[in-house]
Parts: C-alpha cells; structure tokens; sequence
C-alpha cells in the first residue's frame, strides 16, 4: 500500500509539477515579448521619413532605458542603402538582425550575439509613408531578468512540491498505520484469546472491523458445534455399543450354552448402530464440502425401482415438479427416500405416493411427501417413533433406525423430517423439507 502509495503521489507531483512549469514559463515569457511588442509598435507609430530619407521620431521613447549604454534594453531601425538608426543604449554595436523578414508580422528569436548577454528580438519589416525602403524595426531585451524570473519560479515550484510530496508521503505512511491499527488489535484479540483459553473475541473493536470480529466468532462458535457434535457422536456410539460387549462379554465368561446365537445378535445390534453413526458422520463430511445439489425426481425414481423388486404387490405413484434440485448430496438423498419409501410399502396398504416440490411457491425450501394408506402412527407416538431403534410393528423385520437416521441426515443439511396424517391415502404422510438448492 504505502510503494503503491508513493509511486502514484510521485508520478502525480511530477507531471502536475512539469505541467504548472511549463504553463508559468509560458506565461512569463508571453508577457515579456508583450512588453517588447509594445515597444516596436510604438516606435512604428511614432517614426517618419525625413527630408533626407532617413528614418526620425516625431517624439522620443518613453523607457529611459533605450538612453543608457548597455542597458539591457535597445531599438535599432535598418533599411537597405541607410545607415542603421540605433539606440543610444547600443554605444558602440549594432544588432545583427535576421534578415529574411519580409512580411509585417512581428518575429520573435533568441540570439546570442552579445558575449555573456543573450537577447530576446521581436523585428518587424515596415514601409513607411513616403518612403519606398522596407525599414526593419527591431526591439532587443537581455534575456538576463526573464531568465533569472524563470529560475525562481523553477525554485519555487521545486521547494512547493517536495514539501507537498513529503506532507504526502507522511499523510500515507499514518494513514495506513492508524487504518491498520484495527487489524493489530484483532490479531492481539486473537492472540489473547488463545493464551487465555477463551473462545469470542470479546474486547471493544472499532466499527469498520466488527464485520471480521463477528465472522471470527461465527467460525468459532461453529467450530465448537462441530468439536461438539464430534464428542456427542463419539459418545452415542461408545454407550450404544457398551451394552452388546457387556453382554457378548458376559455370556462368554459364563460359557453360555447359546454364545453364538448371543454373539450373532448383539453383533447384528452393533452393526445397526456403526451403520447409522457412519451415515451421520458421512452426511457431515459432505455437508463441510459445500456446492453439494441433486435432483429429487432422479433420486426417487432410483429408490421406487430398488423397492419395487423388493414389494412387487405395491403401487408407486410420483407426482410434482421434475426439475426440483435440493441442497444435498445424492447419496445421502438416496438414503433418505430409501427409508422413507421403503417403510411406507412395508407398512402401508398396498400404495404409496410421492410428491415432489409440494409447495413450489416457496423459493428456499423444497418440500417432498411419502403417504401410505396404512394404519398409520398415532399422534402420541409420532415424536417417539424418532427414536434410535423405536418401533410399533415388531412383527416385520427391521432395525428401527430408518427414521433416526433420516431425521438426523435431514438436520445436518438444515432440513427436516415431520409425520401427519395423509388425506387422500388415509394413512401416514411423512412430510421431508430439505433446503432448495439455488442456481
């Protein structure tokens, strides 16, 4: 910032200062051949022809300079076969004018022909009434005093710029450190809050960085539901898998005559638990990974196919929008309408509908039905049923964790899963909202 900073001040200073250099030499040169060219008109205006032909002035020149030898200020009139006219101030030279001069348009040259004395001529050829001799008047002023006025203009300018360069330059050097001041405090917040344990940001910061201080708290506090949600997980597996070892453990130290059949059955009920804590753990992981979007109408037609093989007898109706795309990895979607559909053709009477996209006039939810016309779930139990390995109907087979598992998948990616009572079908409707994927 502060090289970007002085590179742009400098190229700026330096073409402003080269611009306002050029524009006051301009000008101060301007005005002086002005005062010139009003000098030879007045000469042109005041000159006449004498008896003799040669050049006079009907009244003299009003500068007392033209009177005083080597003055730096001098006139000389010359006209082919006379004489030159000159100034008094010339003393003992003449002035070597250009000589090409045709027209009556003042001309303006530098010369050098006085040693350490460098002119400035304005000459202009005239003819005069009653003389057929073009006379070339010509007014000579030393370059010494416009030179020296240029040189302490330079001067100024020169002392202006590096003072505004240097105020500049500090000007950009506080500016970043007062405006990045705020960025060292939240780096010492920071620093602060890991040695001391803490886990917010808590200290007063100015206003234009609380946008960053909050995203940092908002990354922490998640970090921490992650951190939480990995011991709460981690937890719920080892005590769902404490009792199948205790009992596996003690039917062995007691040479039960059925270990087997013990072993077979709290393995069958270890296995139900690591396959659920795994399709959470699964759904987390692609939830962290962002972007993630999958077709509702793909994804069911898939499920109805592998359920069909399974319940032959039992019809499957699918109805709503086809372009409906849900916020939510394809697999973890599969899993979801697995369960859901597989347990209304297990339980139901014979029939199962799906809609799809059921309210499509809600731009950030996408909401999908699976009704049965079975017996359905009494209200009371509807929140039990949600349970790690609740089930009503022993009589089929089952692990009773179809719908823990797709109420949790369905939280991981912000949805979720509710039961009610279908109006057409007459048995249960278990209502999915996953977030709508938008783009």
């Amino acid at each position: 910032m502060l090289l970007i900073a002085f590179v742009w001040v400098a190229v700026l200073l330096l073409g402003g200062g080269i611009a306002l250099d050029r524009t006051l030499t301009s000008l101060v040169t301007r005005n002086f051949e002005d005062q010139l060219n009003y000098m030879l008109t007045a000469m042109v205006a005041s000159a006449e022809v004498g008896i003799d032909g040669d050049v006079l002035f009907t009244r003299p020149l009003g500068d007392q300079r033209f009177l005083e030898p080597n003055s730096g200020l001098y006139w000389q009139i010359s006209g082919k076969g006379h004489e030159d006219y000159l100034s008094r101030s010339l003393w003992d030279r003449s002035l070597k004018l250009g000589g090409n001069v045709t027209d009556a348009e003042p001309h303006v040259y530098d010369s050098d022909q006085f040693r350490d004395e460098p002119l400035l001529i304005i000459e202009r050829t005239v003819i005069l009434p009653g003389s057929k001799t073009r006379w070339q008047f010509a007014v000579a002023a030393s370059r010494t005093d416009l030179d020296a006025q240029i040189n302490r203009i330079r001067a100024i300018l020169i002392w202006s710029f590096v003072v505004l360069a240097l105020g500049l330059f500090v000007m950009a050097v506080l500016q970043s450190y007062y405006g990045l001041s705020p960025l060292r405090r939240v780096r010492r917040a920071i620093a602060a809050m890991r040695a001391g344990g803490g886990s917010r940001l808590s200290e007063p910061l100015p206003l234009e960085v609380q946008p960053l201080v909050e995203e940092i708290n908002g990354l922490l506090a998640h970090s921490e539901r992650q951190a939480e949600e990995a011991r709460t997980h981690a937890g719920n597996l080892a005590h769902a898998l404490k009792t199948p070892l205790t009992v596996v453990m003690n039917a062995a130290t007691a040479h039960a005559p059925d270990l087997a059949d013990t072993v077979i059955r709290e393995a069958t009920v270890m296995r139900r638990q690591v396959d659920h804590h795994l399709a959470r753990a699964r759904a987390v992981g692609r939830r962290a990974g962002g972007m993630s979007r999958a077709r509702v109408w793909d994804s069911a037609e898939a499920v109805e196919r592998a359920v069909t093989r399974l319940y032959p007898n039992v019809r499957f109706d699918m109805s709503g929008a086809r372009d409906a795309q849900v916020a939510i990895e394809r697999q973890d979607l599969d899993e979801i309408l697995g369960n859901l559909i597989e347990n209304a053709a297990k339980y139901g009477g014979g029939s199962v509908f799906v809609t799809i996209d059921a309210h499509p006039e809600d731009i950030s939810q996408c909401d999908i039905w699976v009704e049965d016309d079975g017996t359905g779930i009494p209200e009371s139990a509807r929140e039990k049923i949600f349970a790690r390995g609740a089930r009503l109907d022993t009589g089929k087979p089952g692990t009773g964790l179809g719908l823990a598992i797709v109420r949790d998948v369905a939280e991981i990616y912000g949805g979720s899963v509710t039961l009610d009572e279908s109006e057409d079908l007459g048995g249960l409707m278990v209502v999915l909202t996953l977030p709508r994927a938008i783009g």
